[in-house]
């Protein structure tokens, strides 16, 4: 038997490699047990197939998660051109197959091109998506005849690495809620020849597009030197993921009211959400500032 986890509060945010074939709950446990983490949360899922950045939030953290959901994102994709399959991606079973045509430069572009900016998009039927309280992959896992929803999404950047006679190497910048997998299967459809996902890779997650990720591997091997203090040392500070709000900084009376709810004023302040920090630029939580000044608490951290 497993010897009993010794589970710890912690605080902090972790920029996690996901491997390829592991979900990213899945991850989140691992990373969770070897830092014997009591709580948390990650910022958005990753398919199984997919590798790269997942933010893992710990202890207090995780009041930031929801946050994060919403960011930029940037991925390198692999598209395979020819194969449909019922998951969008290489996972999946293929369902049709087709010959692909000889595509020129120009007519990549010109089928990229609605791919571009605010798009409808529909989510693919093995997704995360919930519909009727339950995800579509339970639905599809049984045979359900699903409609799988549509919604607009942003597509800043679609542009291409490398071409092939039937592979193309993609990097994507997009917000929240875009499926890359959608993605693929739509160029596929505009070129005639259908297409999905063989890799997938994300590369950042705003505002983490520097630091450094860590892979499972690396936390295994220090903990297994028990060497807390390296793994901790991997971890970021939480105000790291609050790093595009506008700061306020009060002092020792303004923190007291702050952390009691209590409303405070000064027109010099930014309008809007802001990231709420007292004497020694310890972060005391998030705020709202309207447009006289007034500084509303909306979430209190306890680190």
């Amino acid at each position: 038997m497993a010897p009993r986890i010794s589970f710890r509060r912690l605080d902090g945010i972790l920029l996690l490699d996901k491997p390829t074939g592991m979900s990213s709950n899945a991850a989140l446990q691992v990373a969770r047990r070897l830092y014997r983490a009591e709580k948390g949360g990650h910022t958005g899922s990753l398919d199984p197939l997919a590798t790269g950045l997942l933010p893992l939030c710990f202890g207090e953290a995780t009041k930031i998660a929801g946050l994060l959901l919403g960011s930029a994102k940037a991925y390198d994709a692999e598209v395979v051109l020819g194969q449909t399959t019922d998951t969008d991606d290489s996972d999946g079973t293929v369902l049709r197959e087709r010959p692909v045509p000889a595509i020129s430069a120009a007519e990549l572009e010109a089928a990229l091109a609605p791919l571009r900016g605010r798009i409808r998009q529909r989510a693919p039927i093995y997704s995360a998506l919930k519909q009727g309280g339950e995800p579509l992959y339970l639905k599809a896992r049984r045979g359900e005849a699903i409609e799988a929803p549509e919604r607009d999404v942003e597509v800043h950047a679609l542009e291409v690495l490398a071409q092939q006679p039937t592979r193309l190497s993609l990097r994507v910048t997009c917000g929240s809620g875009t499926y890359i997998r959608s993605l693929a299967r739509d160029l596929g459809e505009t070129l005639g020849c259908g297409a999905h996902i063989a890799g997938l890779r994300r590369l950042w997650v705003d505002p983490f597009r520097e630091a450094p990720i860590v892979t499972l591997d690396t936390l295994r091997a220090l903990a297994e030197q028990g060497d807390e203090a390296g793994m901790e040392a991997l971890l970021l500070p939480l105000d790291a993921g609050l790093a595009h709000y506008p700061r306020v900084t009060l002092d020792d009376e303004q923190t007291r009211r702050f952390r009691v709810g209590q409303r405070i004023r000064d027109a010099s302040w930014p309008q809007g959400g802001v990231v709420v920090f007292g004497p020694e630029e310890a972060i005391q939580g998030l705020g709202q500032v309207d447009e006289t000044g007034l500084l509303a608490p909306q979430r209190l951290f306890n680190l």
